[in-house]
């Protein structure tokens, strides 16, 4: 492997990483499950903390998902040489992506939405999000790859 595919997919991991806790931490299960008074991991247990490192990991997360897309037109690559998981991966991170970015538009003062639409909106992110971490499990214990 390259050094420039070792440093994506070590991008991908920390940023993987970073996103998946955060948005846990959007969730009251730190400070539920006292994980957050554990010595050092307080700050998890903060909800504008953890919603920072969301948003900022979630840009980084969008950065790299532009970066790998124009790498692969820019280099002819395209889609045709995507694994199967390459092609899940692909269509799950998207699916997160539109819906994070519809979370976000939520949040914006003077945009109204009905619970029903919140909630089934909340539920998607959160399949979504399990489905990706379920599936990157499955390719990193099978050593399955994106690409061929």
């Amino acid at each position: 492997m390259k050094a420039t595919g070792k440093t994506r997919s070590y991008g991908y991991a920390i940023v993987l990483f970073l996103i998946t806790l955060s948005g846990f931490g959007q969730m009251p299960i730190f400070g539920r499950y006292y994980i957050a008074s554990v010595p050092g991991l307080g700050w998890l247990g903060e909800f504008y903390t953890t919603h920072v490192l969301h948003y900022a990991a979630a840009i980084a997360l969008i950065a790299l998902a532009v970066y790998v897309l124009f790498d692969f037109v820019m280099n002819g690559v395209g889609l045709k040489r995507l694994t199967t998981s390459g092609y899940f991966k692909t269509g799950i991170i998207s699916g997160l992506i539109i819906s994070g970015c519809l979370m976000v538009v939520k949040n914006f003062p003077g945009i109204y939405w009905s619970h029903t639409t919140i909630i089934v909106l909340d539920l998607t992110h959160l399949s979504l999000c399990m489905a990706l971490l379920m599936l990157s499990l499955y390719t990193l214990v099978m050593k399955k790859k994106w690409i061929e």
